[in-house]
């Protein structure tokens, strides 16, 4: 008997928007990787990209085996579980009174996710030690991002991470949301700070990409406003 599977998923947009692509990697309790797919999604956003990468992961695995879903946008992770709630009670409207971006794609990886056992987990990404499995899903999703081509395969013909600089090394650690419905989630505390700073929101508030954040969540500048840290450099 399976005990669970570990996963990670991304999506990636060369220009955000611009070329796009979703990807997942599968492996086996002790984290080995044992398969992986990606696929293009045309002229898109890295938004999109990331939740089509959960729905896909979702909908290749097995429901009835627990699954920990290691995935580096808070986006998409607090869209999968907290915001959920909030949304469906307020009739898919955010707190503003605004129908919510992506609700279509929301809702199906909803239907997904109802009844099993998934936990998720934020690794930071492009780390010099970071999360193998999220290095896997980030160069797949990139690949075809850049190709506009599926792609799928095994252990044998893994997608090889770009090397990593140390300058890229992040301060923070990894942050775990347990849970199949659990995580957590933010406007500026200090707003004359910038220059590539991340703080945790006093408020919640929307990126200038029109996509929700919610307090408490890592945010930047993005422009003159504040949003999310992976929208602050617009190619992915």
């Amino acid at each position: 008997m399976v005990e669970r599977v570990i996963a990670a998923c991304d999506g990636a947009a060369k220009g955000n928007p611009g070329p796009a692509a979703w990807a997942y990697v599968v492996a086996d309790s002790a984290g080995a990787p044992t398969r992986w797919e990606a696929g293009p999604l045309g002229h898109s956003t890295n938004n999109i990209g990331e939740l089509t990468a959960l729905e896909r992961l979702l909908a290749a695995t097995d429901p009835a085996v627990p699954l920990e879903v290691r995935l580096d946008s808070t986006y998409t992770r607090d869209a999968a579980t907290k915001w959920l709630v909030a949304w469906k009670r307020n009739g898919w409207k955010t707190a503003a009174g605004k129908p919510v971006a992506n609700r279509e794609l929301i809702q199906r990886i909803d239907a997904l996710l109802d009844g099993r056992e998934v936990t998720f987990v934020y690794v930071p990404a492009h780390q010099v030690d970071g999360d193998p499995l999220n290095a896997i899903a980030d160069k797949a999703a990139s690949d075809a991002a850049r190709t506009q081509e599926a792609a799928a395969g095994t252990a044998a013909d893994l997608p090889v991470p770009d090397p990593v600089s140390a300058s890229s090394r992040s301060a923070r650690p990894a942050a775990a949301a347990g849970g199949a419905r659990k995580s957590s989630a933010g406007a500026a505390r200090g707003a004359s700070s910038g220059g590539g700073r991340t703080l945790s929101a006093r408020f919640a508030g929307t990126c200038p990409c029109s996509r929700p954040y919610a307090k408490g969540d890592k945010i930047t500048k993005v422009g003159s406003s504040w949003g999310h840290p992976q929208c602050a450099g617009a190619a992915v």
